[in-house]
């Protein structure tokens, strides 16, 4: 059974769509690369040519057109993007681009000069003017009816909902804010009235994603929005107390750690939102944040950690890093783990630093080795694994709550409240689990660990 089912992934996901195309209606095929945020505007898209008579393909023959959506963030992912790119061609020889990579048409085109349009990230109005001009739309207002929940391309009982775009933050190894700009916040009244009818619609889980979720709503003053016969801020923690009540798992991503975050604490502790911050560190000391153009207060971040877990003692807390970063001493690296130790972070994700075409951070002097930075991941992930298999066995014995993802002839591949999907572990059922079915909330006994995953057994 696979830890992590090819199907599941947002980078290789394919439109789920039953129906079946009517003949001589116009079909697009879709391609989403990268973070859930483009997911999520992969799903905008799909939604809206759906709602215009289009059909989606789930592969490239059955597409008169492909739409591949980008991830430029790193180089690595740019490279990604244009093999992606020269696939479908190949496959289908039709092909439209759009998302973070679109903000560089040049270097597409120069890669594939073949491509039809090319078009830049939540650029949605002019992805379907590209769409209609290489497929002109036909529908059928008789035939061509949009299901109440969208176009989904995460299966149906979890979906990430995103809150707002771009970023006000200057970290200089990011071109973040230059691809998508700066933040720009939902009214709170539309992002409710989304989360509402995905949980009418089936929907277990809200995966609440942004650029930087802590910030929701200063653009906009926190202002007031009509909501359910009263008044709703747009700020994240009356946001997450009204998605709370919608009766779903809510899950917060990209959390920055603001003083207001405390407030959110207390909601998890009540059991309206998931007791999960997933807050990117990225670094321990202060110098090297300091380069970073990052807040360096690793001392007091401590200190807040331990009021979280004082307010909600089972809160799971995951964060990111990098390390290798320019300049990063060997002493800086040695305080990174060192905070680590003390922290004891649930679950942990690690980058070796890679120049970005644009970031800051390119010209900063004293790159670090290849070696050294292979060297420092290495021992990073092995201090991070060490604490996530001791969090994990301390889990032996305990009963609790997991929601079903996906059931194999092997048995069901589930999650708990401390996963998020793709990126952390699962907890496994290998016995009386042939009744279960993706989306099922069960109880079960935990029973072994890993290092990153648990088993379990129904109880």
């Amino acid at each position: 059974m696979s830890q992590n089912p090819p199907n599941l992934r947002p980078d290789l996901a394919r439109a789920m769509i039953p129906d079946v195309a009517r003949p001589g209606q116009p079909t697009i095929g879709m391609v989403s690369l990268g973070c859930p945020k483009a997911l999520v505007d992969s799903e905008r898209i799909l939604t809206r040519l759906r709602a215009e008579g289009y059909a989606i393909s789930p592969d490239y023959k059955g597409a008169d057109a492909v739409i591949v959506n980008t991830c430029g963030f790193l180089d690595s992912a740019k490279a990604e993007s244009l093999d992606a790119i020269g696939e479908a061609l190949r496959e289908n020889g039709r092909v439209l681009v759009t998302g973070c990579l679109g903000a560089e048409p040049e270097y597409i085109t120069g890669a594939h000069p073949k491509v039809l349009a090319v078009t830049g990230p939540h650029q949605y109005e002019a992805v379907l003017d590209a769409v209609h001009k290489a497929v002109p739309p036909q529908p059928d207002p008789f035939v061509d009816l949009l299901p109440a929940s969208g176009v989904k391309l995460t299966p149906r009982h979890y979906s990430y909902l995103k809150i707002s775009e771009g970023c006000n933050h200057k970290c200089r190894f990011c071109i973040i804010p230059d691809m998508r700009g700066r933040l720009v916040s939902r009214p709170a009244h539309a992002v409710l009235r989304e989360a509402e009818k995905l949980v009418e619609a089936g929907v277990k889980e809200l995966l609440v994603i942004s650029q930087d979720t802590s910030a929701y709503g200063v653009d906009r003053k926190h202002d007031l929005s009509p909501w359910k016969g009263g008044e709703v801020r747009a700020h994240i923690t009356d946001l997450a107390r009204e998605m709370g009540k919608l009766g779903a798992w809510v899950r917060l991503h990209y959390v920055y750690p603001y003083p207001h975050v405390r407030d959110l604490i207390p909601l998890m502790a009540e059991g309206l939102v998931l007791p999960y911050l997933d807050i990117p560190f990225q670094h321990a000391h202060p110098e090297t944040l300091k380069r970073m153009a990052r807040p360096a207060a690793a001392a007091k971040t401590l200190d807040e950690i331990a009021a979280w877990r004082a307010a909600c003692p089972d809160i799971t807390l995951r964060s990111t890093f990098i390390v290798g970063y320019p300049g990063e001493t060997e002493a800086e690296f040695q305080t990174l783990l060192d905070w680590l130790d003390e922290a004891q972070l649930d679950r942990v994700g690690c980058f070796q630093y890679e120049n970005v075409a644009g970031a800051r951070s390119n010209d900063l002097p004293d790159h670090v080795p290849a070696e050294v930075k292979q060297d420092r991941w290495e021992r990073f992930m092995e201090k991070a694994q060490a604490i996530s298999e001791a969090k994990l066995a301390a889990k032996v014995g305990q009963v609790m709550q997991v929601l079903v993802d996906e059931v194999d002839e092997e048995g069901a591949t589930c999650r708990t409240k401390a996963d998020a999907p793709e990126i952390d572990g699962n907890l496994f059922i290998d016995e009386n689990f042939e009744t279960l079915s993706p989306g099922d909330m069960v109880t079960v006994e935990v029973e072994e660990a890993s290092e990153y995953d648990l088993w379990g057994r129904v109880v």
